[in-house]
């Protein structure tokens, strides 16, 4: 077996759970009640191409739990994706919901197709064809299945499902809510596009907010001036690297596939970004060295790390180079057990992916509610707490005889919009959730990392769920 590949992505996450399940009281039965898939749906399903030949498409949907329900998960679209690799994603789903209380069972789905090889018309008929086979096996539904986007995926997709959904399920008021990740203009929420990136960075700035843990790793309490290397400049490398710098960091590195550039001062990723869609490549970028390989900008001396890619990046070859204090996994899985092991050993903190890149679902969790509220949320009482912040405003003015600057007025004048939600539920989300992890690691000494910590976290409640419902003792 090579050093690289000595588990399969499933099997890791069968040993992080078994790793945290001796910290548990649940008996052996329910934990592999827990631990197990419930439902794998492997589908292959014929689709004539542009040119007019026919290709077999290979897909999956994989229901981890219903120990709450809909179950809840991103599609992929991707040539690597196999039924392991699904069934580790949908368990993830399960424990991340868990972790940030999220009423879910974990699901997920993947189509195996490289997207760049397909036309646009091509891709809505395998994505059509792909629910029509979801709803057939009742697969899919706002009480039963709930996807969303992943990998390879994105608005459109998730409005092909939908309009198919709801064609085929005539009359059910509740149709928006079989999907989530939606054009707003389809049932959509905003604020879900930036989600994950913003999610992860709400859960590390919290973790750089406690002092204990910053005095251990010989840092700064706060983001503020901290050097963060970023991995992926898709959504979530884009949007974490922005709410980072926002916050006054400096993002010193950003690696893609084609290659990795740095620059002392920082970067700006929206430049980035732009130089990137007019060059094709991040590399030759104004005023920053070309790294010969992506994978160089792994082991960049920084404060921050965040790998927004694809799982195994770091393994146990390249995790003792890796200079980093902390690493907040943003993509699925992007450290293997070897390196985990590594870093556990040289002090590193991992905050790990399974609660970190919880943004998403989190606010998928709001467009569901939304879905099945059918109104927008800050509709009801935007108005209504503008009025009152105005009228207790002239209050306090008239009394101090005082008036406040325009910008002040505005800022307290302002009602809530959705968006303004959205992100202030997110925030609330991820500091509890990150609280409540590092309360579990700091009262059992015995606990190895954070990682184990967030399972423990999960396997409890979701074996509170269990026994609750009466299938266990």
């Amino acid at each position: 077996m090579s050093e690289h590949k000595p588990y399969s992505f499933f099997q890791s996450v069968e040993r992080s759970f078994d790793k945290a399940a001796k910290f548990t009281k649940w008996e052996k039965g329910l934990l592999e009640q827990i631990k197990a898939c419930n439902s794998i749906y492997s589908m292959r399903f014929p689709v004539k191409m542009d040119d007019g030949r026919i290709e077999v498409i290979e897909a999956y949907r994989v229901q981890h739990s219903q120990h709450k329900s809909p179950c809840k998960g991103g599609i992929r679209f991707s040539e690597e994706v196999n039924q392991d690799e699904v069934m580790a994603l949908a368990s993830l789903m399960t424990y991340k919901c868990a972790i940030v209380n999220v009423p879910f069972g974990g699901g997920k789905g993947g189509i195996k197709i490289n997207p760049r090889n397909h036309s646009a018309y091509e891709l809505e008929k395998i994505t059509r064809r792909y629910t029509a086979e979801l709803v057939k096996k009742n697969f899919i539904g706002p009480g039963i299945d709930v996807p969303a986007p992943d990998y390879g995926t994105g608005e459109r997709e998730m409005a092909w499902i939908v309009d198919t959904y709801a064609s085929l399920k005539p009359g059910e008021i509740d149709a928006a809510g079989c999907v989530t990740g939606k054009p707003v203009t389809q049932g959509g929420v905003r604020g879900r596009k930036e989600a994950t990136g913003l999610g992860v960075f709400y859960g590390i700035r919290e973790v750089c907010n406690m002092s204990d843990v910053m005095q251990k790793l010989g840092l700064s309490v706060g983001v503020q001036g901290k050097t963060v290397v970023v991995q992926g400049l898709g959504n979530v490398g884009y949007h974490s690297a922005k709410f980072f710098r926002e916050a006054g960091s400096k993002v010193v590195a950003i690696a893609e596939y084609e290659g990795a550039i740095y620059n002392a001062e920082g970067l700006n990723e929206e430049e980035v970004f732009q130089f990137r869609k007019k060059t094709g490549s991040i590399l030759n970028f104004p005023g920053a060295t070309n790294l010969a390989k992506s994978t160089d900008a792994l082991e960049l001396e920084c404060d921050i790390l965040i790998p927004a890619a694809l799982e195994n990046v770091i393994n146990g070859e390249n995790a003792p180079r890796v200079k980093a204090k902390i690493i907040g996994e943003a993509a699925n899985g992007p450290l293997t057990p070897e390196a985990d092991e590594v870093f556990s050993a040289k002090g590193v903190l991992v905050v790990p992916d399974m609660y970190l890149n919880a943004g998403g679902v989190t606010v998928s969790y709001f467009e569901w509610l939304k879905n099945l509220s059918h109104v927008r949320y800050g509709r009801m009482e935007k108005r209504f707490t503008e009025n009152m912040n105005n009228h207790i405003l002239g209050q306090i003015e008239e009394l101090t005889g005082k008036q406040v600057t325009d910008k002040e007025r505005s800022f307290i004048l302002h009602g809530p919009e959705e968006v303004d939600l959205v992100h202030s539920g997110l925030e609330e989300t991820m500091i509890t959730a990150t609280r409540e992890i590092m309360e579990i690691w700091k009262s059992n000494p015995d606990i190895p990392d954070m990682r184990t910590a967030a399972y423990v976290c999960a396997i409890n409640k979701v074996g509170t769920s269990y026994a609750e419902l009466g299938i266990f003792p």
